[in-house]
C-alpha cells in the first residue's frame, strides 16, 4: 500500500512538471506569435517610408538632409526588426529594435514638421494617401505592441511564480522575455498629419 502511494505521488509530480512545462511553452509561443504581428505592421511601415520620401523629394529639394536621415533611420529599423524577428525572446534584440524605431519615429516627426512648410506637397494626393496609411499603420503597431507586451507579461508572470520558476529553471530554456519599449516621449506620440 505504501509503495502504491509512493508511485502515485511520483506520477502526480511528473504529470504536474509536464503540465507546467507545456504551459511555459504555450506562453512563450504566444508572445513569439504576438511579435510576428508587430513584425507585419513594422514591415508595412518600413515599406511606406521610401514611397513617402520619394514623393516628397520633388517638393522638398532643400531638405535632402532630412530625407536622407529618414531613409537611414528606416534602414536601421529594418535591420533591427530582422534581428528581433529571428529571436523575439532576445532582450538585447528587442531593446535595439525599440531604439531604432524610436529614432525612425523622431526622423518622421521632423519630416512631417518640415513638410508643413510646403503647401504643394501637403496638397499632393499621393502624399496625403501615404501619410494617411502611415498614420493608420502607426496605430496598428501600437495595438500589436500592446498585445505583445501583454503576452510577455503573462509569460514572465507565470514563469516567475513558484513552483514554475523552479521547474522552468530545471530546463534552462525559459529566460525572462523583454517588453518592447519606445525610448523617447516624442516617439510615443502619433505623427500629426494636417492638410
Amino acid at each position: 500500500m505504501g509503495t502504491l502511494i509512493f508511485f502515485g505521488v511520483i506520477i502526480a509530480v511528473v504529470v504536474y512538471i509536464i503540465a507546467v512545462y507545456n504551459r511555459l511553452i504555450s506562453l512563450k509561443n504566444r508572445f513569439k506569435n504576438a511579435f510576428a504581428q508587430i513584425d507585419v505592421q513594422l514591415q508595412r511601415r518600413h515599406d511606406l517610408i521610401p514611397n513617402l520620401v520619394e514623393t516628397a523629394k520633388g517638393y522638398m529639394e532643400h531638405e535632402r538632409e532630412t530625407l536622407t536621415r529618414v531613409i537611414e533611420a528606416r534602414n536601421q529599423a529594418v535591420s533591427a526588426k530582422k534581428a528581433a524577428a529571428a529571436h523575439p525572446d532576445d532582450g538585447q534584440a528587442l531593446t535595439a529594435l525599440g531604439k531604432a524605431e524610436s529614432a525612425l519615429s523622431g526622423s518622421l516627426a521632423n519630416f512631417f514638421a518640415l513638410s508643413e512648410n510646403y503647401p504643394d506637397l501637403k496638397a499632393n494626393q499621393t502624399m496625403a494617401q501615404l501619410m494617411e496609411e502611415l498614420t493608420s499603420t502607426e496605430n496598428r503597431i501600437g495595438f500589436a505592441r500592446q498585445a505583445f507586451n501583454d503576452a510577455v507579461m503573462n509569460y514572465n508572470t507565470y514563469r516567475e511564480q513558484f513552483p514554475q520558476n523552479f521547474i522552468g529553471g530545471l530546463f534552462g530554456s525559459f529566460q525572462e522575455a523583454k517588453l518592447l519599449a519606445i525610448e523617447t516621449e516624442q516617439a510615443r506620440q502619433t505623427p500629426k498629419v494636417s492638410f
